[in-house]
């Protein structure tokens, strides 16, 4: 691998800090928003989740807007929306204005959440198109731990208006590094651009490669159908039901509640402070950080289903744990242990697993007449189906009781193993354009 091939998946992949850094950071703030603008329940989990209504919003359309505007140019965007949006946060004098900054900012992590994998995936040789792809996953995980520790040290002062205004931070990186990038190949190839398109191959992976690239892609590109019609063709139809059902498992198996409510879940278990209870999920950060290394090293040698079964069986098991030691109340005194434990458990087998791979899957799986829009819908759903899990979590919670509420959880783990057992192909080393999905 050239090192400037690491270099604009490292870039690229910066959108993942947008996304981890507001992610991880309402966690903690939303204890202090909710005291300054006295929130109900149900206006604290829809504090956590308009950002998911503007993420929704802003998948839809990003696949359309990366086959117009290019993907480099898109991302570009993503950096500007959510720095603005971050700035609206930290100066929002009440909680109308805050909502509405956060759905601006949700539609930059919409745009980001598709168009990075996208890039990323388009410029890397097939042997580390898996480890490459996964440092957007990595950036999440980074993102999360920065804003766990940014949370824990502003806890005493519960400044929640710095918590959420320095996601400014990850915006501008995003848009200084992307700035010198190049636009991806394929999407010129698509566009008629053949000489720019050739020299971003000679710069990726040398003259030896562009041959054989060239003519796989423009194999690809023979089909003349686009947009919706490529979409459905036969060729894309199984490939829309296979990312499409995982990217909805990866959100309804239950990671999101973890990240956004971990200090509640840890309060809920006998962790009594705020300040402790961010703290706890920051040591779940550090796990979810050092784990996602696995799929980063491992993904293209052992591939991506052993990678998904390991870990949602790992998942189902720290769920159930978390259930059963919540439905055992002369459990107290070590529930608080047994909670950080199960959740540090589950978070690991995520963090190698349903995490990095769905991300990296649908990014493969569709030919690239489809590629954009097909990513961009697969993108929709996950977010529609985390804002769903997300937005009634806490009502699950006072309505079913913690212990149903993790058992439901643990049993989506089992159902992912199964689909991904009949119906998710093995990519790994295979060039994009040659990947099929069968129905």
């Amino acid at each position: 691998m050239r090192p400037f091939v690491l270099l604009i998946a490292s870039v690229a992949a910066l959108g993942g800090l947008l996304f981890g850094y507001d992610t991880g950071v309402i966690s903690g703030a939303v204890l202090f928003i909710t005291r300054d603008f006295h929130l109900s329940t149900a206006l604290q989990a829809f504090t956590v989740s308009i950002v998911l209504l503007g993420a929704i919003v802003g998948s839809a359309a990003s696949g359309a807007i990366a086959d117009r505007i290019g993907r480099r140019r898109t991302l570009l965007a993503a950096g500007a929306i959510f720095g603005v949006g971050a700035l609206f946060s930290a100066f929002a004098p009440s909680i109308g204005v805050l909502l509405g900054a956060r759905l601006v900012v949700g539609v930059a992590i919409g745009f980001s959440s598709v168009v990075a994998p996208l890039y990323i995936s388009e410029v890397a040789p097939p042997g580390v198109r898996g480890a490459l792809v996964s440092l957007y996953q990595f950036a999440i995980t980074i993102g999360i731990l920065a804003a766990f520790l940014l949370d824990y040290a502003l806890a005493a002062s519960g400044a929640w208006r710095w918590m959420l205004g320095l996601a400014i931070v990850p915006s501008l990186i995003l848009i200084a590094g992307m700035l010198p990038l190049p636009e991806s190949p394929r999407y010129l190839f698509k566009i008629g651009r053949d000489d720019d398109a050739r020299d971003e191959l000679r710069r990726i992976g040398g003259e030896v490669v562009v041959g054989d690239e060239e003519r796989s892609i423009r194999a690809s590109l023979s089909d003349k159908q686009g947009g919706f019609a490529a979409l459905f063709a036969p060729s894309a139809r199984a490939a829309l039901v296979v990312g499409v059902t995982l990217a909805v498992l990866q959100q309804v198996t239950g990671i999101n509640t973890v990240i956004y409510y971990g200090p509640r879940i840890f309060q809920l278990a006998g962790i009594s402070s705020a300040q402790a209870s961010i703290l706890a999920t920051a040591a779940v950060g550090v796990v979810n950080v050092l784990l996602t290394l696995v799929a980063i090293f491992y993904v293209d040698g052992v591939g991506r289903k052993p990678l998904l079964y390991a870990g949602c069986a790992g998942m189902g098991v720290s769920l159930g744990v978390l259930a059963l030691a919540f439905a055992q109340p002369e459990l107290h005194g070590s529930l608080a242990g047994i909670a950080l434990g199960a959740t540090m458990l589950y978070v690991g087998s995520f963090a190698y697993s349903l995490g990095p791979i769905v991300w990296l899957l649908i990014s493969e799986i569709f030919p690239l007449q489809a590629r954009g829009l097909g990513m961009s819908i697969c993108t929709l759903a996950n977010w529609t189906a985390n804002f769903i899990v997300s937005q009634f979590f806490l009502t699950m919670l006072e309505r079913l009781g913690r212990p149903l509420t993790f058992g439901i959880y643990a049993v989506l783990c089992a159902v992912t193993i199964a689909f991904v057992a009949r119906s998710v192909p093995e990519t790994k080393r295979e060039m994009l354009e040659e990947i099929r999905v069968s129905a």
